[in-house]
């Protein structure tokens, strides 16, 4: 019988995060799902994953500095706890900005260790403006310090028992486009799709990567569950309860599923709060 952890969390904020959800997103996933080989294409602070604890997953991002972290916690864990200790006490602002404007010179960045670059991102989560990971269109970070008296910079119990976690078990760690991630995928696989959502309005946070996730890359996802579907594999997704994404979905093999969330997190406030979004499955049961 596989190990659980209870005290395994996200150990960063994330725009989109579904720790809120967790118990909507269960009642739908497949009967028997453990038995399952997970995927997640877009892992982002990973709350499902971590709820779930697979035996067997793929788990990917186009994010490269967020995939640098889940790397360096499975295989350099007291490393990254020894820098991030460094950290604690030093949640000052002017501390904050020159740790952030390290990428601002591409010579010295490219000389952190992994270590370095994955407490570097760590303590930028925990520390800037509400939680969150946006990039400008050179795809340096810049979001702005946000003055939290004691943030959890360093949860040294969480990180262990995510590092015991991902070494107990077949845990796959990805850094590319998320129909690579999934090419793999077969009728004894699910795969949970929790991409940058649809935001018509542009008051949805998907400043993750400088070339954004426009709706382009919203019907290529759309595609690809079809693609997925037709191969057999069970897949569920979350996304913005808007017109676009219901036409988007609008046909027979897919269930549109509308759901209420709290969102604490987003680039615009009008975005937090109470929102409306949608899960779509892809099987009957």
């Amino acid at each position: 019988m596989a190990k659980n952890y209870p005290l395994i969390k996200p150990y960063l904020k994330w725009a989109g995060g579904k720790r809120q959800l967790l118990a909507e997103i269960k009642k739908y996933l497949p009967k028997n799902v453990s038995t399952y080989t997970y995927y997640e294409p877009f892992i982002g602070a990973g709350a499902v994953f971590f709820e779930l604890q697979p035996q067997k997953a793929i788990i990917n991002d186009i994010n490269t500095q967020l995939v640098l972290t889940y790397t360096v916690i499975k295989n350099h864990v007291e490393e990254l706890i020894r820098s991030l200790q460094k950290y604690k006490n030093r949640n000052d602002e002017d501390h904050f900005y020159k740790v952030r404007n390290l990428d601002r010179d591409a010579i010295k960045f490219n000389k952190l260790t992994d270590v370095e670059k994955a407490a570097r991102l760590i303590f930028l989560n925990k520390t800037c403006f509400n939680g969150l990971y946006r990039v400008n269109s050179q795809g340096l970070f810049n979001v702005p310090y946000g003055g939290y008296k004691n943030p959890a910079i360093c949860e040294e119990v969480v990180l262990r028992q995510i590092n015991d976690y991902l070494n107990a078990n077949e845990i796959t760690i990805l850094n590319t486009d998320f129909e690579k991630a999934v090419q793999n995928a077969d009728k004894k696989s699910f795969v949970y799709f929790d991409p940058p959502y649809h935001s018509p309005g542009k008051t949805n946070f998907t400043g993750y990567q400088a070339d954004g996730f426009g709706e382009e890359k919203q019907e290529r996802l759309r595609d690809g569950m079809l693609k997925l579907t037709n191969r057999g594999v069970k897949c569920l997704l979350s996304n913005s309860d808007t017109e676009y994404i219901r036409e988007l979905y609008n046909h027979d093999c897919f269930d549109v599923i509308s759901i209420q969330a709290k969102r604490l997190i987003n680039a615009d406030s009008a975005g937090r709060g109470n929102v409306r979004e949608v899960l779509i499955k892809n099987w009957k049961e």
